[in-house]
């Protein structure tokens, strides 16, 4: 049997991860500025996240949400104290797109209503309503196009309150930074200005914090850094379990829950809760949050600095982008084959994405600023 083919893979085989690094099978070390897509929050193979799961294997690994699981309690308590959310509720699932789809859902089933506001350069997922609310065709089927979503430009409070007026909205959906369209910041007017909109019309504001969120940007969520804003649900996922598959959505006390109106049968599960108990503790004890926050805004200073080839770097803690001149391909390419570091793409040609683990100190961010450096110089003599 062969594998469907839909991923284009870079010619590298991971075997070990440890930190920040990871090496190859021919034992390449690789300096990891990407965490696959945000994910690896508290650093690769980390001990205090390796010894949660084996302890709770060696107890019980799963079973069903319809049994008592208290270590789902402790991670909610511990998520609502490091969050600063206390009196929000938690939904828990396995992915960004299943959180976003009982989001959505739950929107729905608050308001009555079925449309959803959402905005152009979107990414929220790739099952059927997260789709659908993604700004992207090439990756939505005929089968997702039956949704009733209405895409807005970022920062046009007036095109949304159109749309609220003209329409049966159920949701507004965003992205405080748009990660996969560039790490695109959100204005804070913009933000709160949706808020009032949501409650002015009777629409539940959700804030997708999929890779935004556990400390990615120097807060938990990089909707607090907007004050005062209070959304109505909260997606989640990524960075929560450091790699191992979980999602959740946090509801505000609000929304009242109801037996049945949603369900799964592997969120929540012992082992899943295990490891986003381990995040949470590490974050906390490790101060992760604090460091992305410095170590961010060195790293925004430095790459402004770097070269004229550089044409704007945006973004908030350890979630950046920054735009080249040139396409950004050739130089993702020379920065892994000859100074072994890993960068993300992004949906413009010309953008490159740095989303490294939470712990990364000075020492091995310079070491990418020196290797970006000799890489643009090079192709600049070309």
């Amino acid at each position: 049997m062969q594998l469907f083919d839909v991923y284009p893979l870079m010619n590298v085989t991971p075997e070990k991860a440890e930190g920040v690094y990871i090496w190859d099978r021919e034992g390449r070390k690789y300096l990891d500025l990407y965490g696959g897509h945000a994910v690896i929050s508290i650093g690769h193979s980390h001990p205090h996240f390796v010894s949660r799961i084996n302890e709770q294997l060696g107890k019980i690994a799963f079973y069903s949400n319809s049994v008592n699981i208290p270590i789902q309690k402790d991670l909610a308590g511990k998520l609502g104290e490091l969050s600063g959310l206390p009196d929000y509720q938690l939904f828990l699932c396995n992915s960004g797109a299943e959180a976003n789809e009982n989001a959505l859902k739950l929107a729905s089933f608050a308001t009555g209503k079925s449309g959803v506001i959402a905005f152009k350069g979107a990414f929220h997922g790739r099952t059927s309503g997260a789709v659908a609310v993604t700004d992207n065709p090439n990756i939505r089927s005929p089968f997702n196009a039956g949704h009733q979503v209405y895409f807005e430009r970022s920062g046009d409070l007036a095109g949304v309150e159109k749309q609220l007026k003209s329409k049966d909205i159920a949701a507004i959906i965003v992205e405080a930074i748009q990660g996969v369209n560039g790490i695109q910041v959100a204005e804070p007017d913009f933000l709160t200005g949706l808020a009032r909109l949501a409650r002015q019309y009777g629409a539940k504001l959700i804030l997708d914090e999929v890779q935004t969120g556990h400390g990615r940007t120097g807060k938990f969520f990089a909707h607090q850094w907007t004050d005062g804003l209070e959304p109505d649900l909260i997606t989640m996922a990524k960075g929560m379990g450091n790699g191992f598959p979980i999602g959740g959505v946090l509801i505000h006390p609000d929304i009242q829950a109801k037996y049945g109106m949603l369900g799964t049968t592997f969120g929540g599960n012992h082992l899943a809760c295990a490891a986003g108990l381990a995040v949470l503790e590490v974050m906390e004890s490790e101060n992760l949050m604090e460091n992305a926050a410095s170590q961010g805004s060195s790293l925004i200073k430095a790459l402004s600095r770097v070269s004229s080839e550089i044409t704007g770097v945006r973004g908030k803690g350890l979630m950046i982008g920054f735009d080249l001149k040139q396409e950004a391909a050739a130089y993702r390419s020379e920065l892994m084959v000859k100074h072994a570091i890993f960068t993300g793409s992004a949906a413009g040609k010309h953008t490159i994405r740095l989303l490294p683990p939470l712990g990364i100190q000075q020492e091995e961010l310079q070491l990418f600023i020196n290797s970006l450096e000799s890489t643009i110089n090079q192709k600049e003599t070309v």
